[in-house]
């Protein structure tokens, strides 16, 4: 009797293990939050043109503490020289809009342990790093209509002697944030975060470097064309404008930023397969 009542227990023991529930390394999720850029436009990390950003995501999780993430995000930047105290700025009188497309890997490193569907391990904040690729496109909008401001060359960069100046539409960043996450529910994950995306170009904002002077844009002195007209907008103090050839336009010694903030919502799917970094552990959901 005693051999049937053991054999009996462990036959349960065996049934619930095999009917125990986890849940995959892969995640899926979406993104959603605000963006903002910094700059030569924005040099002092103001926060007056924030706009919508959002994306997908896939996550692998390798243990409760380090996982990998591939995104993809979109949103729009921009800032106004009017939005700034600074009378350089003021004078200078230059804008900017832009849409950036974002595909990014990086990597998470969870400060605690985390599993989603365990309440012993349900939340922790962490820490993220990555590299990326993005597409933007500067332009503005003069009298009415929307000009893409690469084809100008608002800085010389048509010219042959000014033609190290030419930049290209798609570059690299490097995110760099912080976050937290939280799972809701088993397999259902809520999170925060912020990631400043550090880039390898000065012309998000097409603006980098000195002026070359209007002579090198105009072609008719009685009929200017719009690249002479946009390249120099800055308002006449005592009759002189500041767009003289060698005057500083940009500050080339820093590279362009921006940054998002956004919350997340992803979901794990279930699994009867033990994940390897739970094998030979128990423990009660």
């Amino acid at each position: 009797m005693k051999k049937l009542f053991l054999l009996s227990l462990s036959i349960t023991g065996i049934l619930q293990a095999s009917a125990q529930e986890f849940y995959k390394s892969t995640e899926y999720g979406v993104q959603l939050g605000g963006s903002t850029y910094f700059g030569d436009l924005n040099p002092n990390y103001g926060m007056k043109y924030i706009r919508p950003a959002g994306g997908v995501f896939f996550r692998y999780h390798f243990n409760p503490y380090i996982s990998a993430r591939a995104a993809i995000n979109y949103t729009k930047v921009g800032y106004d020289d009017q939005y700034s105290s600074n009378e350089f700025q003021k004078q200078r009188n230059l804008n900017f809009r832009s849409d950036i497309v974002e595909a990014v890997a990086m990597a998470e490193f969870n400060f605690f342990w985390f599993e989603t569907g365990n309440p012993q391990h349900r939340f922790t904040p962490y820490l993220t790093g990555g590299i990326g690729a993005f597409y933007y496109d500067p332009y503005t909008i003069y009298n009415g209509r929307r000009y893409s401001l690469k084809p100008l060359g608002t800085e010389g960069q048509n010219t042959a002697e000014f033609a190290d100046r030419k930049y290209n539409n798609v570059s690299i960043c490097f995110p760099v944030g912080v976050g937290i996450k939280y799972w809701l529910r088993p397999g259902m994950n809520f999170g925060f975060e912020i990631v400043n995306r550090f880039t390898l170009t000065d012309y998000i904002d097409d603006v980098s470097n000195t002026y070359v002077g209007k002579e090198r844009f105009v072609i008719d002195p009685m009929r200017p064309n719009v690249a002479s007209q946009l390249q120099d907008r800055s308002i006449a103090v005592d009759g002189q404008q500041l767009g003289r050839a060698g005057k500083q336009r940009g500050d080339n010694a820093t590279k362009d930023q921006y940054l998002m903030a956004q919350f997340t919502l992803s979901f794990q799917f279930k699994t009867y397969k033990c994940p390897s970094h739970l094998k030979g552990m128990i423990w009660e959901p």
